[in-house]
């Protein structure tokens, strides 16, 4: 018999292409564009607009109604069962020629999201890194002749990121955005909760 490889506890990531329209994604950006931001800490090149509840924005509301069910689908994968979900809050990133995002996670939330409004350079996509943890060898085996996988790679690149498409992800999961080598990007993140979470009766509930 053959031998077989599994994926032992793998982290999910689901990628939605083209959730948003053309027509969205232009009036996302265009809103954007006029929006007050905020200057990053870490980055001059980088900026934000506050953190919002999408129910206070029309727009938000709508680009969150369109993540809400790729949310069940993803929780789905994580818990185990199809929960309400719920966007509780979201802010845009405008990414400048020659700026970055330094590595982080997002906190007080289960799953995390990106749509992605404008074309990101090869370079500039977002980045995946391995949790840190106590979980490896103390050693690792990097050479120049070494292939990465899945079980040995430190860092996943997203494969492409075009204007409409949702990624989602675990929100412990660390991720950055390199040097910016192209033109103006623009995305907008959220963070996302279920209603409940239930372990053997003992139920925690979350409410907007």
């Amino acid at each position: 018999m053959d031998d077989e490889v599994e994926a032992l506890f793998p982290i999910p990531l689901l990628r939605s292409p083209g959730l948003l329209s053309p027509e969205l994604s232009e009036a996302a950006v265009a809103a954007i564009r006029d929006a007050r931001t905020e200057k990053n800490l870490r980055s001059d090149q980088l900026f934000h607009s506050e953190i919002a509840d999408p129910r206070g924005n029309n727009l938000f509301q709508t680009i969150a109604d369109l993540a809400v069910p790729k949310l069940a689908e993803f929780g789905f994968l994580m818990f185990g069962e199809r929960l309400n979900w719920t966007v509780k809050e979201m802010w845009t990133n405008v990414l400048e020629t020659g700026g970055s995002q330094t590595l982080h996670s997002h906190a007080n939330s289960f799953a995390s999201g990106v749509f992605y409004l404008t074309p990101s350079h090869a370079g500039s996509r977002t980045v995946f890194v391995r949790p840190p943890g106590g979980y490896e060898f103390s050693f690792r085996h990097h050479t120049r002749t070494a292939a990465m996988g899945p079980f040995n790679a430190g860092k996943y690149m997203l494969p492409e990121a075009n204007p409409g498409d949702l990624v989602l992800f675990p929100s412990y999961l660390y991720h950055e955005v390199p040097k910016n080598q192209g033109e103006q990007r623009i995305t907008i993140a959220f963070n996302a909760i279920p209603d409940s979470l239930d372990c053997w009766g003992y139920r925690i509930n979350f409410t907007p």
